[in-house]
Parts: structure tokens; sequence; C-alpha cells
């Protein structure tokens, strides 16, 4: 298993430490022209303060990693970027970007997910390990196997025991390690700003209906509703167009056991029109390229007997 040390901005670590409850973080690269890959999901990312801090503060467990728009990474974390605002997010990615970066108002950046976060009290913030180089501009990773690795393992891991972390997922993170052991992958739990990202890229950025590539006009949807016990799973997803995805939530549309959209007979009853959707009746939907990511048939279901107006 292995670790990464990213180093970050100290106020980005006290707005996202101020947060209760934080579920899932985005720890943003300002360039956006590489993607993190350094790490596979359930590893550990830990938070190193830029220098003279040579400190690290806290971490999280590594879910996903893309390059994408800033609005839509503001629209999916909000608060959870580190900032209080877009406007101040976006001073604070530019005066880090490269000259001659582009200038575009929805540039892109890269975008490290984080679920189950924590943050140390400064008391107990741990040294760089004994390899640290001053020259380190981004990170550097672990193999937590290894005499330093486990050191730093060792230290993380007791502090996520001693200490009194108000989010109750930490410690499933601590409690992943057997104690004579070697450290293992903690399977983690999507927040709802992960699960939108993941599903936008899962769908390749079109409506999964229309194909319709306008990002602002499109919203990643649980097939079971998160309010009835649906998870924020992609399996659990689908990339609808804004329309769509409120006919789908309100029953008028859904999709079929073999991934057929379906719409129901109540749009023309009740309202006398839906042409434009009646003609996409039948059609089977595009799904993600990757089978794991296609929509799970018990949420599928759910939907038919649950939501769908027959």
């Amino acid at each position: 298993m292995r670790a990464f040390v990213g180093i970050t901005d100290y106020d980005w670590f006290k707005t996202l430490s101020a947060i209760p409850n934080i579920d899932e973080v985005n720890f943003w690269q300002p360039s956006g022209s590489t993607r993190f890959r350094a790490l596979d999901p359930g590893e550990l990312f830990l938070f190193k303060l830029h220098s003279p801090l040579n400190f690290i503060v806290g971490g999280g467990l590594f879910a996903y990693s893309n390059i994408i728009p800033v609005n839509l990474a503001w629209d999916a974390f909000g608060e959870k970027n580190g900032a209080h605002s877009l406007a101040e997010m976006r001073r604070l990615i530019e005066n880090l970007r490269p000259v001659g970066a582009s200038s575009r108002p929805d540039y892109q950046i890269g975008c490290i997910l984080l679920e189950q976060p924590f943050f140390f009290s400064q008391s107990d913030w741990i040294r760089v390990p004994s390899d640290w180089s001053p020259n380190i501009v981004r990170g550097k990773g672990y193999d937590l196997s290894t005499e330093v690795g486990l050191r730093l393992w060792n230290e993380v891991h007791k502090r996520l025991q001693m200490t009194n972390i108000s989010n109750p997922d930490v410690p499933a993170v601590a409690d992943g390690i057997r104690r004579y052991g070697e450290p293992t992958l903690i399977i983690p739990r999507l927040g709802q700003g992960t699960f939108r990202i993941m599903v936008t890229d899962a769908y390749q950025r079109r409506c999964a209906v229309t194909r319709e590539r306008t990002l602002p006009a499109l919203e990643a949807v649980h097939i079971r509703r998160y309010n009835d016990s649906g998870p924020h799973d992609v399996r659990n997803g689908l990339l609808l167009r804004s329309d769509i995805h409120k006919l789908f939530d309100t029953g008028y549309v859904t999709i079929s056991s073999d991934y057929h959209f379906e719409v129901s007979r109540r749009i023309k009853e009740e309202f006398e029109n839906g042409r434009d959707y009646y003609a996409l009746h039948g059609k089977p939907i595009q799904l993600p390229g990757s089978k794991s990511y296609w929509p799970d048939s018990n949420y599928v279901s759910w939907h038919n007997e649950n939501i769908f107006r027959d």
C-alpha cells in the first residue's frame, strides 16, 4: 500500500478543518495539465503545509482524480474546495497558475478527490519524514512497507486512534490496519461531489439519453434516490440533461432493465404535450465504457417500481 504527501496552503487547511462533519474535499491543482495517478482508490493522501511549516496536518482516502472546469469543481464541492466562494477559489488558483496558462473563464484545473478527510490539531502535527527534500514542489509518494513509509503511517495511525475527531468515519481508516500487519486498502465511501464528478466522467460528459454535451446543462442523477437509501455510487447514477433529470425524478421517464429509455403516457395525458420526449422513447441509452459503471439492475428496478408513472 502507498501514501502520498501533497503540499497545500495553510488557509486551505484552515478553511476545510473548520467545516463540521466534512465528508469529502477537493485537493485541487492549479495548472490542470497533468492528472494525478500516484494512488489507487482507498490509499492514503496526506496534507503537508508549505514551508516553513514542514508538518503533515491531516489527510483523507483517495477516491478519484481528473482535470475538470473550475466552475464544475465549484458546483460539485463548494466550500469543500477550501474557499468560501467561487471568486475566492479563482483568486487562489490564478495566483498559482503558470505564466501563459489559459485565461478562458472556465479553465481546467486538476482535482484530487478525497473522502473521509481528517485534520489534526496543531499539537498533533507530524514532522515531515527524514527523507523529505525542500525542493519538492507538489508532493512525494511513500511505500508504506518501507521503513520510512511505515514510520509515517504509524505516526498517522496513532493520531487517528488517540485524537477525538468529529467525523465518525475517520476511525475506520485506522481500524483497517492490523497492529502488527501492513496497511490495507479501505474502500472510500463517496460524497455527493465525488459522485457527481465520477458520474459525469463515466458518461463521457454527455447526456445518456440525448448525447447533449453542454456541461452546465448536465446533471448527475441518483437512480434510487439518495433520500430513499440510494448510495453515492456510480452504478446508481446517470448523467442526464436537466429537463430529463426532472422528468426522471418525478417519474415521467425511466430506463428499462435492458437500458432503453422509456417515456410515460402520463406526459401526454396530463400536459397534452411531450412530442420531443416521445421521439426518444425506446432508444438505448449510452452506457459508460467500463461495464463496472453500468447502472445496477437493483437500482433500475427500484425506480421502475417506485417512481415511474406507468
